[in-house]
């Protein structure tokens, strides 16, 4: 199986904010995907653009796939380390917040895998209707 992916880690965006953008593009082309995050105006759209544009080059360089072929196979959004911040209060008092931050990682496969197991079940199917649905047990006999 050909998948091949890229992570950015540690990016400042929240992983809600990165999700909320994910879930739109899950289970498209990479070149799809692409055209639709430059439409997309969130937050997490150009960090999303950046990490499948990482992938496609990896799949373009290191395994030699067409950027044609490639589809989103999964799309994961961790969350990173949070930066805890103070923000100044009333009476010398400070109130504590969390800035966020996310891991993304992109895998992507070829389309041709997608025939390929499609294929698998045509035959599986079509070897069922052949022998009319029944399966033979070991010693010849059909049940």
């Amino acid at each position: 199986m050909n998948k091949v992916s890229a992570t950015a880690k540690s990016v400042r965006v929240s992983t809600r904010k990165v999700r909320l953008v994910a879930d739109a593009i899950r289970n498209m082309s990479a070149k799809d995907a692409i055209s639709a995050l430059s439409l997309i105006d969130k937050r997490g759209a150009g960090v999303l653009s950046k990490t499948i544009k990482s992938a496609v080059a990896n799949a373009v360089n290191n395994s030699k796939l067409a950027e044609e072929d490639l589809v989103i196979d999964a799309l994961e959004v961790f969350e990173s380390p949070f930066l805890k911040r103070f923000r100044p209060s009333t009476r010398g008092r400070v109130h504590p917040y969390k800035k966020r931050g996310s891991h993304i990682k992109v895998i992507l496969r070829s389309k041709e895998e997608k025939k390929e197991m499609k294929s698998v079940e045509e035959n599986k199917s079509a070897l069922a209707k052949a022998t009319g649905g029944k399966k033979e047990e070991k010693d010849g006999k059909k049940d």
